[in-house]
């Protein structure tokens, strides 16, 4: 059992460096860098570390003692919640979208419920996809011909029985696949329900809400509304097949029950003010959970209806009614995306410059890019599923459009339109590429040149890598106009799945309108069907990779850890947030240190700073009067500023220093991908017109420290990016500095 002493040789008086490392970071062994460590706090989850006693580099150094909070594994750890992760992407998506509303003054609540409901229908186009497995493609295709059942002993069991009977049977496995997200929902979460403050907020700041509310309240009002509407889903699928042939009181009936139980819950999910609570509350909380209930008893009736009714179903190809839903269902996600848009940009108004930088595409349309993409993998992980099924039962090896157990159009249109969207997209991406490697060369080359204005001539090839790597940094810039580019392709796709409607193939109307040959598109459709596969497949081995291999995960497990780190306020089957643990666990570790007289230097890296901000805006004034934040490879003003404006803006992070003191110190590369500066780049040569203490904040870092070996080595200094700068001499100073500023502030406070 690991050591629980929480607070190890350190005594009153003195400071603790509390270290954060990044996404998917390493060991605390390596973040301390100290070989020999042993846990004060915490568990094997999420826990605080220490070098361990006895041992060298254990004592403090001048007068600081590192510790180090460990946290990777929150957002993964372990292979069940590492590959849930991979199923449940585009339910991840959707939630982080709402998280990235444009601005305060824009119409939140309008923006949330048009998330909601678009989150709703990626639950219904789950239990969509299901439905055309087991109940189109199996149950009604499959089973009802002898060609199909011929040496399949799996499925001949049910061969020939009634209509009925095989639908409502088959049934109970879509009722399993609910289960499953059900499930996944509660397990998932189970590991942070005891991290739930409570306390009364400390800023006004939606950055500050990370970690701070209880979240089980709305998610588990969202899970009983998704939960309904999901069985309403398979209800309506079931009674919509049935109806095509005859029509009864008692089906009248159970139709109006499912379509009443779909509007409560699309009702339910737009009612943002009283949805969103966060204490409990008896009457809402009732009405979510009795509708689940009902929901639940109405499709016991439902299959219970299926199976016993004595009137003869149809005699068609496909099951009834479920080309038409899905294509339906689309049409309806493709309007709701171009509210979502149309709202977020009528709102936009004026860009302010972010710490200098220009004004961020993303700024205004990050909600509704990130929900059209969330929306197009659904759809394109749903169509995938049922074309691989119907490919797998298919015995002939014809063509698309002539298999015997061919997926319904919307589904192939989706296929094709993804394809053509990853195609577009990527040569667009190429398109940019080469149209701002001058640009991005030219910046590049000065800054080189004024960091290294006197390189020998030998020194040429490594100032050419550092330049490239210097341009490949300022790339990240152009990635949202591509993301952009992607999404109105993805969207015009969703759009364009409405045509199966009409019965009409992409490879006819191509054809007719374009002079593309037939045989093309339905090569075009086979290759984005396993392109599409091939994403999955890559998903599914990137987690298992980054679950097993710390190296692999750094770069896979980026994802998952920026995904999950906003609360679930749009799609309860979304991983769980792990802030709600971290960010109130470090909040108390930081709260007893300081009651036990000590210091603390809070020092995180990458995604660490980002909730080390979070902590910050949660802390009393007690505590943070005895606080300082030194941050590095931080990506809090160069991509969540832009991203998340509405939670991550200049006047948050302001605040934040102001908590602080203004003892605050970021470190900044110009190889960052993912860092950079917050409030004043610093860069040789620039004039800068920032004033105040934000603009002494910020300290650019040579990267790489020079561009010839040093007299001790035969290669020189390797260029660092991303990577963590402990071990530099700027680190090293930066820590003295904001440890003096605290041991000078420290009678102020006494």
């Amino acid at each position: 059992m690991a050591d629980v002493s929480p607070t190890g040789p350190t005594t009153s008086g003195g400071i603790v460096q509390l270290r954060v490392h990044g996404v998917s970071g390493a060991g605390a062994d390596q973040v301390l860098d100290r070989p020999y460590v042993h846990q004060v706090a915490g568990d094997r989850n999420g826990g605080f570390y220490r070098p361990r006693p006895g041992y060298p580099g254990s004592a403090a150094t001048d007068g600081v003692t590192l510790e180090a909070y460990r946290w990777s594994d929150l957002p993964s750890g372990t292979a069940v919640r590492t590959l849930s992760l991979v199923f449940l992407l585009p339910f991840m998506l959707c939630n982080v979208a709402i998280w990235m509303h444009p601005v305060p003054q824009a119409p939140k609540s309008v923006v949330v419920a048009l998330g909601r409901a678009l989150a709703l229908s990626l639950t219904m186009l789950y239990v969509l996809s299901i439905v055309g497995v087991v109940l189109d493609l199996i149950a009604w295709r499959c089973m009802g011909d002898p060609s199909c059942l011929a040496g399949r002993s799996w499925l001949s069991w049910m061969g020939g029985r009634p209509v009925g009977l095989r639908l409502g049977v088959l049934a109970l496995v879509a009722i399993a696949a609910v289960g499953v997200l059900w499930w996944l929902s509660t397990r998932l979460s189970h590991s942070f329900d005891a991290f739930h403050t409570g306390g009364p907020a400390t800023s006004r700041h939606r950055l500050s809400a990370v970690g701070q509310w209880d979240g089980a309240p709305l998610v588990g009002r969202l899970r009983s509304v998704h939960v309904a509407a999901a069985f309403a889903t398979l209800d309506g699928s079931l009674l919509l097949a049935e109806s095509s042939q005859h029509r009864t009181w008692v089906m009248a009936v159970l139709v109006v029950a499912v379509g009443a139980v779909l509007l409560a819950c699309l009702v339910m999910v737009s009612a943002v003010r009283t949805f969103d609570r966060p204490e409990p509350a008896p009457l809402v909380d009732g009405l979510t959970r009795g509708l689940r209930t009902i929901t639940c008893g109405l499709t016991i009736l439902v299959i219970v209806h299926v199976l016993v009714s004595p009137a003869p179903w149809p005699q068609s190809r496909a099951l009834p009614g479920y080309g038409a839903t899905v294509a339906g269902l689309f049409v309806s996600q493709t309007v709701l995306i171009t509210v979502l848009a149309a709202v977020v940009i009528s709102r936009r108004g004026r860009q302010q410059r972010v710490g200098g930088r220009r004004p961020a595409t993303l700024r205004a349309l990050g909600s509704p890019v990130l929900v059209t993409i969330a929306a197009g993998l659904a759809v394109a992980f749903s169509a995938e599923l049922v074309y691989r099924t119907a490919d797998l039962l298919d015995r002939e090896g014809t063509t698309a459009d002539k298999i015997a157990t061919s997926p319904p159009l919307a589904y192939k249109w989706a296929i094709f339109s993804f394809f053509l969207a990853v195609l577009s997209a990527l040569l667009v991406a190429a398109l940019v590429t080469v149209l701002t490697r001058r640009r991005r060369w030219q910046a590049a080359r000065a800054i080189v040149a004024a960091d290294f204005p006197h390189a020998p001539p030998e020194a040429a090839d490594r100032l050419r890598q550092v330049e490239r790597a210097v341009a490949r940094a300022r790339f990240t810039e152009r990635l949202e106009p591509l993301a952009v580019v992607y999404a109105g392709l993805a969207a015009l796709g969703l759009a364009t799945s409405a045509v199966g409607l009409f019965q009409i193939y992409p490879g006819d109307m191509t054809q007719r309108f374009l002079g593309v040959p037939d045989d093309f598109v339905n090569f075009f459709i086979g290759m984005g069907s396993y392109v599409i596969a091939a994403i999955i497949l890559g998903l599914v081995i990137g987690g298992l990779f980054a679950y097993r291999t710390a190296g692999f995960r750094r770069y896979v497990g980026v994802l998952w850890d920026l995904g999950t780190f906003w609360p679930r306020a749009a799609h309860p089957f979304a991983p769980p947030c792990y802030a709600e643990r971290a960010v109130p666990e470090l909040a108390k570790r930081i709260t007893y240190l300081v009651d036990q007289g000590q210091g603390v230097l809070l020092t995180g890296h990458s995604h660490g700073s980002v909730l080390l901000a979070a902590t910050v805006l949660q802390l009393p004034a007690r505590v943070t009067d005895r606080v300082a934040l030194l941050t590095y490879g931080s990506p809090l003003g160069r991509l969540y500023s832009r991203l998340f404006p509405a939670s991550v803006d200049m006047s948050t992070l302001r605040e934040v220093g102001e908590r602080v003191g203004w003892r605050w110190v970021n470190l900044w590369r110009d190889t960052d991908p993912i860092g950079g500066w917050i409030f004043a780049s610093h860069r040789p040569g620039e004039a800068e017109t920032l004033t105040g203490p934000e603009a002494m904040v910020d300290r650019r870092l040579t990267d790489p420290q020079d561009v010839v070996p040093p007299p001790s080595d035969s290669v020189p200094p390797p260029i660092l990016g991303h990577w963590p700068c402990e071990s530099e001499e700027a680190f090293g100073q930066a820590v003295r500095d904001l440890a003096a500023r605290l041991h000078r502030d420290r009678p102020a406070v006494d």
